[in-house]
């Protein structure tokens, strides 16, 4: 077993301060930023979201730091154009404004491919579509080890995403789930478990994939767990973004736990759980819709029980790869703190109930977002 190194991408809204609606003023915000962050501030599809991606890291006080140091840029620079950013799924508010494409060829393509989930009839943007994430990549992997120890986690992933809800509200609505980005999200072609393919049957099934039509390029494999085509990593991509910075850095903590312990069984030839697609899509919904107070899929034997008892385990499971890189207590600390206050979701809703309004939301999220 060995420490293996980290990397989080994160995903913010922009919202306006005084309406805290979502706005399109990424170009200001990311010009501003590039000046300290160079290549880590980042486009995403729309204008009115900015991703920042950490340098890879094997140690946690280095990962969190860097994860303060890029969202305070961006507050930072966000506050000039006169805007805010946000760590959350879904934006609870909708724009005041029709959200535009970010100006580029690959995305102004896949405007046009896929232009059923991005215009509405009229040809204004579908602001259902403005969905944020948070990523975590663990390396270094070649793409045959990564796509391996992806089909061992996958039964892992449904918890993990209930622990990572946080996006109750959409356009002005409580959507009745934890994570209604999952729902929105999945509206895109290859979005689910990663299949159970060997290394020669993902570059055919991805090539036939690109040739008939419904993905542009490898890119675009949206897989819960995939080899990533730029880094050499496994990024696993079914978190929402989140404002707490430490529930960040709990979900990354805990994929490199479960990795490195998965790993050895990858390298040892072990074969991964035979769990159906089928299922851990059920899991997936339920997770997306219930989070933490809902039920998962046992890995073992695929019985629903409840997530938190599965997410304690898997706690327990990785436990050896948490304290390899000595992050177990604070690990445990974390889950403790997040049984006694919920997750993301979960702190949203007990915000709106105390007086009602979506815009004392916002405002909680941009706070945290801000480290405030």
């Amino acid at each position: 077993m060995k420490i293996l190194t980290l990397g989080v991408e994160e995903e913010f809204v922009l919202v306006d301060r005084l309406t805290r609606a979502p706005v399109n003023r990424a170009p200001q915000v990311i010009h501003r930023a590039a000046e300290r962050l160079g290549g880590q501030v980042q486009t995403e599809f729309f204008n009115a979201q900015v991703e920042v991606c950490t340098e890879p890291t094997a140690c946690r006080e280095e990962l969190r730091a860097e994860l303060s140091r890029l969202r305070s840029v961006v507050v930072a620079a966000a506050r000039e154009a006169g805007c805010m950013p946000v760590a959350c799924g879904t934006p609870a508010l909708p724009p005041d404004e029709p959200l535009t494409v970010t100006d580029s060829p690959r995305y102004g393509l896949m405007a046009r491919r896929f232009r059923p989930l991005v215009t509405r009839d009229d040809g204004i943007a579908r602001d259902d579509g403005l969905v944020c994430g948070c990523h975590v990549h663990v390396g270094s992997l070649d793409r045959e080890r990564a796509l391996a120890l992806a089909l061992h986690m996958r039964p892992w992933l449904p918890v993990l995403q209930a622990l990572a809800g946080n996006s109750p509200y959409a356009r002005l609505l409580d959507t009745g789930h934890d994570s209604w980005r999952a729902v929105e999200h999945a509206r895109w072609p290859t979005v689910g478990p990663t299949p159970l393919l060997t290394e020669a049957e993902y570059l055919a099934h991805v090539a036939r994939l690109v040739g008939d039509g419904p993905l542009l390029d490898n890119r675009m494999v949206y897989w819960h767990a995939r080899p990533s085509e730029h880094v050499p990593t496994l990024e696993i991509r079914v978190a929402d973004a989140n404002a707490r910075l430490d529930t960040v850095v709990l979900l990354a903590l805990l994929v490199r736990g479960l990795a490195a312990v998965l790993l050895d069984r990858v390298d040892a030839s072990v074969p991964p759980p035979d769990v159906p697609d089928a299922g851990l899509a059920r899991a997936h919904r339920t997770a997306a819709a219930q989070g933490l107070a809902g039920a998962g899929l046992d890995p073992a034997d695929g019985r629903r029980r409840p997530a938190v008892d599965l997410l304690a385990e898997l706690i327990d499971f990785a436990r050896p790869g948490l304290e390899l890189s000595d992050d177990a207590d604070w690990v445990d600390d974390q889950w403790r703190r997040i049984r006694v206050d919920g997750g993301g979701a979960t702190r949203q809703r007990a915000v709106f109930r105390r007086r009602g309004l979506l815009t004392d939301v916002v405002d909680e999220l941009a706070a945290a977002t801000a480290g405030r």
